[in-house]
């Protein structure tokens, strides 16, 4: 997720405040998310929101150094895109943590100190050299692909970066 400008308040904006003068028909949008979602089988929200994601990535490249942590990115995923829940606030952060069994204690001491900042800068860092503007980008080598794409387009990305079919 990218996160909003960091002046973004942190009770977020709504959709129609982070569309404005972009001529986006956010309830279209939402209805062919739903749509691709449900073809997936994969949960959707009515999402009215958009929040600063930064804290929410800095938790989780915490988790994934922990027994059992890569499973924050499927936490995450439902209490934004599916409950809606404010990935700004500590509180709502260490609620998901709860959920994982993971250490509250040290998922707030990470949040508080920002220990994990420097690595997400670094994260931000590579999507920048490599030119990803968006959400999913696909890399393979030096080849890019962004949005969600068929198995085929999938495939054949990862062809043309030397992966030998079977």
């Amino acid at each position: 997720m990218f996160p909003l400008h960091p002046n973004t308040p942190k009770d977020g904006l709504t959709l129609e405040q982070l569309f404005a003068g972009r001529s986006v028909d956010i309830k279209a949008a939402q209805e062919r998310l739903a749509e691709l979602m449900a073809e997936e089988g994969l949960p959707f929200g009515q999402r009215t929101m958009t929040y600063n994601s930064r804290l929410a990535q800095e938790l989780a490249k915490w988790a994934e150094t922990q027994d059992g942590g890569a499973a924050i990115h499927d936490a995450m995923y439902r209490a934004y895109f599916i409950d809606g829940l404010n990935i700004a606030r500590i509180e709502n952060l260490i609620a998901v943590v709860r959920q994982l069994g993971l250490s509250e204690a040290d998922a707030r001491e990470v949040l508080v100190s920002r220990k994990f900042q420097t690595a997400v800068d670094a994260d931000w860092q590579r999507c920048q050299n490599l030119g990803v503007t968006a959400v999913p980008t696909f890399v393979v080598g030096n080849n890019t692909l962004v949005g969600a794409q068929p198995y085929e387009v999938l495939e054949l990305l990862v062809v043309k970066g030397g992966a030998v079919k079977r």
